[in-house]
């Protein structure tokens, strides 16, 4: 019946009715994610991280197989944002990224336990509290899947932009950072299918640097890469009118939002 509706409903009528009903979603999350304790402690915290890196230049890692021709050793000393299951190269590295970000909840769910235990800041999505024990360099952002923009504050709501880098970006900007770099956003992935569905692995992951990344049995959502490209061109546009920058050097990736940079020349 939905699908019948939608055909024969006007495609403006129907973009703003389904916008409309995502904007009372929103509005019902809103006093959870302004009001509870523990985001408001959150807030705080956040605070602290207002301009901390100003000026400065940052790594933001995806997790695409070009990380395994990238030598990410030249990392160590830089300011980096890692993401989702990047942890499971810092043994390999002998080191962890400055900074941890994941906002799926389904990485949540099934890596509570991986996540509690890194021993750098957390950021993670607010609706995905209930999923995990917190800890106290842990920060709860207030992620949606609708409403496109651009935050420059993260203490606020943050669109998701169906990709965590997209938060990463606008969490370096709240930082303060002067030029982020991109590595390992491949913005490819061979398994294909309908965007944002729900589907569990049924064995070696091909789309990321490590075959367990969602290895055998493991949840996860189709990427959504017409949104991701949406989302990174709002990103650009922030950057530039701001008088920063974001560069891709990641080795070989799809993207083409971004001016591309070969990665070695920037050390």
């Amino acid at each position: 019946m939905l699908q019948t509706l939608k055909q024969i409903t006007p495609p403006h009528v129907w973009r703003f009715a389904s916008e409309f009903r995502y904007s009372l979603n929103r509005a019902a999350q809103w006093p959870s994610a302004s009001f509870h304790p523990l985001r408001r402690a959150s807030i705080q915290r956040l605070a602290q991280y207002h301009d901390i890196h100003r000026g400065k230049r940052c790594f933001i890692i995806g997790n695409g197989p070009s990380l395994r021709q990238t030598d990410l050793a030249l990392l160590k000393d830089e300011i980096t944002f890692g993401m989702n299951r990047i942890y499971l190269m810092f043994s390999e590295l002998g080191f962890t990224s400055t900074y941890f970000l994941t906002v799926n909840s389904l990485v949540i769910e099934q890596c509570a336990d991986d996540i509690r235990l890194l021993p750098i800041p957390k950021f993670l999505s607010w609706r995905s509290h209930p999923l995990i024990e917190p800890t106290p360099d842990m920060m709860f952002l207030h992620t949606t899947y609708t409403g496109p923009r651009f935050a420059q504050d993260a203490r606020g709501r943050l669109w998701e932009g169906a990709t965590v880098t997209y938060v990463a970006l606008q969490l370096a900007f709240f930082m303060g950072c002067e030029q982020v770099i991109l590595i390992g956003v491949d913005h490819n992935y061979s398994t294909k299918g309908k965007p944002n569905t729900t589907v569990v692995s049924q064995g070696d992951d091909p789309n990321h640097f490590n075959a367990g990344y969602f290895g055998k049995g493991f949840r996860w959502q189709l990427p959504d890469l017409d949104t991701s490209e949406r989302s990174y061109s709002m990103a650009r546009q922030a950057y530039q009118a701001a008088g920063r920058q974001v560069l891709d050097a990641t080795i070989g990736g799809n993207l083409t939002i971004f001016p591309k940079v070969e990665y070695t020349s920037l050390f």
